[in-house]
């Protein structure tokens, strides 16, 4: 069933009070006029695989195809084809504008681009916001997230004011932080269940707030892992925008987790919360 037009504003209303944290994934990137980056981990698999040869069963298995990277040729392989593939920051969407410039007080990216980070760049002021990365252990032992302000200098703590944007699985910018092949993963699922890899800032204001995702979707372990100890002592009510038939894993984690799932098209959702959003901003 589609959200009725109340239901979208009620939801923009929630974001620009900061209720409502918008979880973003690598489908966000649909809506930009030209991506020009990998939208999936198939397709950042395939930009590996032509750089480096792996043995053909793990050639569409990300995780696994940049271990193999790793451990035969080194990490900064790794590293260099992740700079590659996402040197170029696509154009932010009008989604991407609006939320930036709503008053959400947190927002969490799971993919590796700069596009959302440009799109608070160019709506806040330098000092109006900052981020917190995921941090691969291979590079930074014991050390399991990087904070930096607006103009990626690295920061000694998360800031307590302005707005929030958490990279779990670190991102291009500022400083090319990588989670992406099985050791990087193994290291930090070791620890979600306790929390230690989550931000405590991120911790603190998830507490009571609902989530809505954006561009995701659930049907891959890793992704579950993530937004379920992300989404640890939320509220019970969130969303998820889904046009396609769940998988059956999907709808189980759906219903686990109390995700009223949103089955229309992200662009046309996209389109209706833009319009939400603004009649919210200006009020």
């Amino acid at each position: 069933m589609s959200l009725s037009p109340a239901s979208i504003d009620s939801i923009a209303r929630q974001i620009g009070s900061g209720s409502v944290i918008p979880y973003l994934g690598p489908g966000m990137l649909a809506l930009c006029p030209e991506a020009r980056v990998p939208t999936t981990p198939d397709a950042l698999a395939q930009i590996m695989t032509a750089k480096v040869s792996v043995p053909h069963k793990i050639r569409n298995r990300l995780t696994q195809a940049a271990q193999f990277i790793e451990n035969f040729k080194h990490r900064k392989s790794v590293v260099s084809i992740m700079n590659e593939a996402f040197g170029t920051v696509p154009t932010p969407s009008a989604l991407h504008r609006a939320l930036a410039t709503s008053g959400a007080g947190l927002y969490v990216d799971c993919w590796y681009d700069d596009t959302f980070a440009t799109a608070l760049e160019h709506a806040r002021a330098a000092g109006q916001w900052a981020q917190v990365q995921g941090l691969s252990q291979s590079e930074h032992f014991g050390q399991w997230f990087g904070a930096y302000d607006a103009t990626g200098v690295p920061l000694d703590d998360v800031p307590a004011a302005g707005a929030l944007l958490y990279k779990p699985i670190g991102a291009h910018a500022p400083a090319a932080n990588y989670l992406v092949s099985d050791s990087d993963y193994v290291e930090v699922l070791t620890e979600i269940d306790i929390q230690t890899p989550i931000p405590p800032a991120v911790q603190t204001w998830r507490s009571g707030r609902s989530f809505l995702f954006l561009g995701c979707r659930f049907d891959d372990q890793l992704a579950r892992s993530f937004a379920r100890q992300i989404m640890k002592r939320s509220s019970d009510t969130h969303w998820a925008v889904l046009p396609d038939e769940p998988t059956r894993m999907e709808a189980r984690f759906l219903q686990e987790l109390r995700i009223t799932r949103i089955p229309m098209p992200l662009a046309t959702f996209a389109e209706a919360l833009v319009g939400a959003l603004q009649p919210a901003l200006a009020a």
